[in-house]
């Protein structure tokens, strides 16, 4: 039940009549006809702003269309009245038995409440964390994971068909780097003294893995050249921390459809193909590049390279695939895979990055725009740097230096629910500070407590019910007599809540997760504000004495407020709290 989009749909049927006595043309587009919470809720419960959409291309001032607009829809019983605001905003105020009747059918529908078919099955590829396969993963991947993590819980409750995918880095330099890291901790498991070059990961985490490379091949590499050991350390070494990486992921509660290795792309044709297609196109050619940026032609050497032609899809300058020694670009791998993501057929593709790969987003969209011939829409989010404090002082982290904070190390001190919602509360492109000390502070300054203490209190209602011996099962519950809910602040909280498949919709369409957990937030503070108040006026509490019927319907609305959050919280990946300790 979407009450907005229900509403919607009564507004446009009157547009459309209006169209038939002649008050309107014919012709009209409807798209931007929105119905939407008011700015400001003394206004009303709903506002349109069909006039002002509307007036320019019907010819016709924006207050005579919302007059007109008022009288049509003022005759449906569901709508008390229709004000004219403003150069022509219509406000609408809703009878309170529409209202009363969310509850219910929250209650009916259970955490399928909300749901969309606004995805009709499409098929997207969410790609995110994709860190090297050099370590544990950091703070940084963290955010990155749960983002992406939110947003494809997010994307399925909205009706897509989603695959979570993870692209493995491990066909660049980086993992060469690692199998000599891993080659001296082999060393040093044979009793041998090591010093790690710079450039090299010294971390101790790679002492195990050095261990292990004992206990499978012995001494057989002890004292050899790299010619001998590299292809096949590479490859343990990069085993191994895929291992760790998605035990890493298991902690947090992601778990990935697809894990597709970079270096699968290499001697295979893959990258080859992507690029005949480009070349079919037009968009590969043999050129010279303008020096970059803040270099003097002095100081540029001109070389000729096999370049795309990205310009001709949104990007600032044409891209080097190829070498002028004939290798390829760290571009030409990214081209392949993002070829055969299009070649799966699916119809949406999402990457999310970290901030550093800001340079990359426009030759990616242009490669994916050319290869697809447009048809995949390539949506790339940035998520923003994770400052971390404890006792006041910030933490510093050297992935290199090996004495960064691991994923494991913020989980392991507050737990994944505290984790990933607190990695929601802020828009991923904004930075995010994480105080290990505040984030588990038990005050309404906590969103993770105050959403999980809503959830809470609720059980605490259903508990204290079943002791009084009231029938609250959510088929009884849905059937009480929701006209006793009449207070104004019981009628805010069921607002709020009618809200819910409107935000579902909004969320999935910018791909943005993190309006999930703000308003989670919001409908604990409605409900905290709800709960607070039968403090003072007896007639708001849950639990009425002597009357279960009035009981009952008071307890069908917290029970459709824990509904909501626990349908929220598992877009988000976290457990709802069935107590606070």
């Amino acid at each position: 039940m979407n009450l907005f989009a229900e509403i919607r749909t009564t507004v446009l049927a009157a547009l459309e009549q209006m169209q038939a006595d002649g008050a309107l043309p014919q012709g009209l587009s409807f798209d931007n006809v929105a119905v939407e919470p008011p700015r400001d809720a003394a206004h009303g419960d709903m506002a349109t702003n069909a006039a002002m959409v509307l007036a320019k291309p019907a010819g016709r001032k924006p207050r005579d269309i919302a007059e007109d607009l008022a009288a049509r829809l003022v005759a449906d019983a569901r709508i008390n009245s229709a004000d004219v605001a403003g150069p022509g905003f219509l406000n609408l105020r809703l009878s309170p038995a529409l209202w009363q009747s969310i509850p219910a059918a929250i209650l009916q529908d259970g955490t399928h409440f909300g749901r969309s078919a606004m995805g009709a099955g499409q098929r997207v590829n969410v790609e995110y964390v994709s860190a090297n396969p050099t370590g544990p993963l950091h703070v940084g991947h963290t955010r990155g994971a749960v983002f992406g993590d939110a947003l494809a819980g997010l994307l399925e409750y909205a009706g897509f068909d989603v695959t979570r995918e993870y692209y493995i880095n491990d066909g660049g330099a980086q993992v060469d780097v690692l199998a000599r890291s891993v080659y001296l901790r082999y060393l040093e498991a044979h009793g041998q003294s090591v010093e790690f070059p710079d450039g090299t990961y010294p971390g101790d985490y790679l002492v195990p893995v050095g261990e292990a490379l004992k206990a499978k091949v012995g001494d057989a590499y002890v004292g050899q050249g790299e010619e001998v050991w590299l292809s096949d350390v590479r490859s343990f070494a990069t085993d191994a921390m895929m291992d760790l990486i998605r035990a890493d992921l298991a902690q947090l509660g992601v778990k990935m459809d697809v894990f597709f290795s970079e270096k699968s792309l290499y001697g295979t044709g893959l990258i080859e193909a992507a690029l005949t297609e480009l070349e079919s196109r037009g968009l590969i050619y043999e050129g010279v590049l303008e020096p970059p940026k803040g270099k003097t032609p002095e100081d540029w050497e001109p070389r000729e390279q096999t370049l795309f032609k990205s310009t001709e899809h949104g990007d600032d300058v044409d891209r080097p695939v190829k070498k002028s020694d004939g290798s390829w670009t760290y571009f030409a791998p990214d081209i392949a895979y993002h070829y055969d993501k299009v070649k799966r057929g699916f119809d949406l593709l999402i990457d999310v990055f970290g901030a550093d790969h800001g340079g990359y987003v426009k030759r990616m969209k242009a490669a994916v725009s050319a290869l697809s011939g447009g048809s995949v829409p390539l949506d790339i989010k940035l998520t923003q740097l994770v400052k971390l404090y404890k006792n006041g002082e910030p933490f510093k982290m050297s992935k290199r230096a090996g004495n960064f904070v691991t994923l494991r190390d913020v989980v392991d001190q507050v737990g994944p629910d505290v984790t990933r919602f607190v990695m929601l509360t802020r828009k991923n492109d904004a930075s995010l500070d994480f105080d290990f000390d505040k984030v588990l502070e038990q005050s309404r300054e906590n969103p993770v407590f105050y959403v999980q203490y809503a959830h809470a209190r609720v059980m605490s209602v259903l508990r204290r019910a079943a002791e009084a011996g009231i029938a609250a099962d959510d088929t009884v519950l849905a059937g009480a007599d929701l006209s006793k809910l009449d207070h104004e602040a019981e009628l805010q909280v069921i607002k709020k809540l009618s809200e819910w498949p409107r935000l579902v919709e909004i969320a999935a369409r910018t791909n943005e997760p993190h309006r999930v957990a703000f308003y989670l937030n919001e409908l604990a503070a409605e409900f905290h504000g709800l709960w607070n108040r039968g403090n003072d006026i007896v007639a708001l509490r849950f639990l009425q004495d002597g009357d279960a019927a009035t009981s009952q319907s008071k307890i069908a609305l917290a029970r459709a407020v824990s509904v909501v959050i626990s349908a929220g919280l598992g877009i988000l990946g976290v457990t709802p709290a069935q107590e606070m300790r």
